[in-house]
């Protein structure tokens, strides 16, 4: 038996039917002998790693659901070979033979290639070392779109197999008609409708937005129970988490005979187009979508500007040549 007492060293003590056990106890509280001070945690990776997600403000301050992604990426680097070296043995080069082993996988490489930056730049700013050695890794290039965007032709296809009314079509018109995320849809309720609009706070950026409600979602939402939390619920009642929903809608899309590859995201992406579609700018579908960036806007609706603009150069050129083939010169 010990008597521990943080700050100072450990003392054994009698067993408690000893009689000398008080006074042996009494002498060990007396004790001032400090503890040996423990040895600093060597600067490896792996420990930079849990310094970075217990203290550092570049995770502190990230949303729940962002840091539940970083801290899965995080906890696979440290059982990586390399989490064990010295933080101030890394080069340059090291970081790009690490980030290149995911070469077939550009996007996981990449974000390994961005915790790697924060990683270093906490790791300067504590003096760990000099200097970062990431910030000169460039990213590999991702050839992959993300999740791809459905057609209007599978929206109607989904539609056709759930009915106005049914959880699925009701998930479908929240997800297409407000642009946003599935951590936001699932959280949407009754007491964030203000009218004609509903009010969106964004998990992953905050933002806090005011969205028109279309007619055939307002048909879809009248349909919900008005007395649950949210308008997406389990069978039980409960209301959906994220990752919960994301599987009973994929169920929901093989039943309806759709194929693999098309996700709640997808939608997001489909709504942006529709919006590029019908002539909005993309600050104007930012101001749905959410976007702080109209990088991912103009990502999202490229193909739709791609084929707008082939069909005016296209028109034009025809308008030239019609143009040419009625002011002929005299013969």
């Amino acid at each position: 038996m010990y008597l521990r007492r943080p700050g100072h060293k450990r003392i054994a003590l009698p067993d408690e039917r000893d009689p000398a056990f008080f006074q042996k106890y009494q002498q060990a509280l007396a004790s001032t002998e400090q503890a040996a001070p423990k040895p600093p945690r060597p600067q490896t990776l792996a420990s930079l790693i849990d310094i970075w997600m217990e203290k550092a403000p570049a995770f502190q301050q990230l949303s729940e659901a962002s840091q539940v992604t970083y801290r899965r990426i995080l906890l696979h680097m440290q059982k990586e070979d390399y989490a064990d070296f010295l933080v101030s043995e890394f080069k340059t080069r090291n970081v790009r033979r690490f980030i290149e082993r995911f070469a077939d996988r550009p996007a996981a490489a990449n974000h390994r290639l961005k915790m790697f930056r924060l990683l270093f730049e906490y790791a300067v700013n504590e003096d760990w070392r000099p200097d970062n050695p990431a910030s000169a890794v460039k990213r590999l290039r991702e050839k992959a779109e993300g999740a791809a965007s459905w057609t209007d032709e599978q929206i109607e296809q989904f539609e056709r197999r759930w009915p106005v009314g049914s959880v699925p079509r009701l998930a479908l018109a929240l997800l297409i008609y407000t642009g946003q995320r599935r951590s936001d849809v699932v959280r949407m309720g009754w007491k964030h409708v203000r009218g004609d609009l509903i009010e969106v706070k964004q998990q992953k950026t905050g933002a806090v937005l005011l969205i028109p409600i279309h007619p055939l979602l307002q048909v879809e939402i009248e349909a919900a129970n008005d007395g649950a939390e949210t308008f997406l619920q389990r069978q039980d009642g409960i209301p959906f988490t994220a990752n919960g929903f994301y599987m009973r809608f994929k169920s929901w899309r093989e039943e309806a005979g759709l194929p693999d590859g098309l996700s709640p995201h997808g939608l997001r992406k489909a709504a942006a187009r529709r919006l590029a579609e019908a002539g909005c700018s993309a600050h104007e579908i930012a101001s749905i979508t959410g976007h702080a960036t109209l990088a991912e806007v103009q990502r999202y609706t490229r193909a739709v500007d791609q084929e707008k603009l082939a069909r005016e150069a296209m028109r034009r050129m025809e308008n030239v040549k019609r143009n040419r083939d009625i002011v002929k010169p005299p013969e």
